[in-house]
């Protein structure tokens, strides 16, 4: 099984980078943030004939979350199970006998936010998520956005960028209080050495210089993680022609 997560910043605008790379790499399950499209707009003509089932939860300008896999998806819900739910940042569904849970966890804006506040609340309301409707004991794939550099090889300037939002001893705890319910970086169990990203600015060439941070990520749980043969990123999306600002990160489990 491969699957795989993107955040699109803008699906109707990257639908070509999304269908061209389900074709390329012909992904069993495809998760796609930043959709930034309300429900009633999303592109479903231009994804009826790829092949893949989908679903998918938005809100207009911002925020949205989708779905795509070959396989039928089924349970499918939106938002966490406490308020605010944030529907258009969290979808999950069984696959088979998988649960994949798709998030666009909140950027939080600067150290001195309320929204810097939020961030940390939603990754404690997040563990609480998974605590009451999933066991480590089962196969859960945790996935998307995570807006976490968790050290030093997840960021291009580990000493100047100390202390922003994605890279902070609060975010760094969040982020690991989640994980230690029971997932594994995938990504790091097969790649441990390194600087490898997964997002490059817009602006001053950080392309182009390599200014690169890793903050999508997939994560699983002990019976998933322990059967993944590969985990890569693919480059070459980021370099085409108005690419989103992430690019593809993809995980190979051996089911």
């Amino acid at each position: 099984m491969i699957i795989a997560t993107f955040n699109a910043n803008s699906l109707r605008m990257r639908i070509e980078t999304v269908l061209q790379w389900l074709e390329k790499n012909k992904p069993d399950i495809l998760c796609v943030q930043e959709t930034k499209v309300q429900d009633e707009d999303f592109p479903t003509d231009a994804f009826e004939a790829c092949g893949y089932e989908y679903a998918f939860k938005g809100q207009k300008k911002y925020n949205g979350v989708a779905l795509f896999s070959r396989d039928a998806i089924s349970e499918v819900s939106f938002g966490l199970d406490s308020k605010p739910q944030d529907e258009a940042r969290i979808i999950t569904a069984m696959i088979g006998d998988i649960t994949v849970v798709n998030t666009y966890i909140p950027q939080g804006v600067s150290p001195d936010s309320d929204k810097f506040t939020y961030k940390l609340e939603w990754f404690k309301r997040l563990r609480g998520y998974f605590e009451r409707n999933f066991s480590p004991d089962e196969p859960v794939i945790w996935l998307g956005d995570m807006n976490v550099a968790l050290d030093e090889r997840d960021v291009h300037n580990p000493e100047g960028l100390l202390g922003h939002v994605c890279y902070c001893p609060e975010v760094w705890q969040a982020f690991k209080d989640v994980s230690q319910w029971g997932f594994e970086d995938v990504f790091r169990n097969q790649c441990q050495e390194g600087a490898h990203y997964t997002f490059w600015d817009y602006r001053a060439g950080a392309l182009q210089k390599n200014r690169g941070w890793r903050l999508d990520y997939i994560m699983a749980t002990k019976p998933l993680a322990a059967r993944c043969t590969r985990c890569w990123i693919d480059k070459q999306p980021r370099m085409t022609i108005k690419p989103s600002d992430h690019t593809f990160l993809a995980a190979e489990f051996d089911l």
